[in-house]
């Protein structure tokens, strides 16, 4: 399944309310280093789940959502089941570690 970008908080709020499956929720910025090395492979992993709904959510345009979920620290993953947090990531983690943990 692709990878969505999140433009809006509308658009955000719509893909998680009305996901039939789990959201995992990629937060990045593009000055960050980590993040750089993390986004190819969430964009491997979302290749290669179809259970999983996946997105990416740039924290310097979207920073109301960023807010919401207190990010702190990038590149943090979030996994969204029914709209609401199931997990929390923080770092840059290998694609199988991204696999496992969108799907606990």
């Amino acid at each position: 399944m692709s990878v969505i970008n999140i433009g809006s908080l509308d658009a955000f709020d719509k893909l998680i309310n009305e996901s039939d499956k789990p959201v995992l929720v990629d937060f990045w910025a593009e000055w960050c280093g980590p993040c750089k090395i993390l986004s190819p492979r969430v964009d491997e992993a979302a290749d290669e789940m179809d259970d999983v709904a996946v997105a990416k959510v740039n924290v310097d345009e979207q920073e109301e959502i960023a807010a919401r979920y207190k990010i702190m620290q990038i590149p943090t993953l979030i996994l969204l089941k029914n709209g609401e947090v199931a997990g929390k990531s923080v770092g840059a983690i290998t694609k199988d570690q991204i696999k496992d943990f969108a799907r606990q």
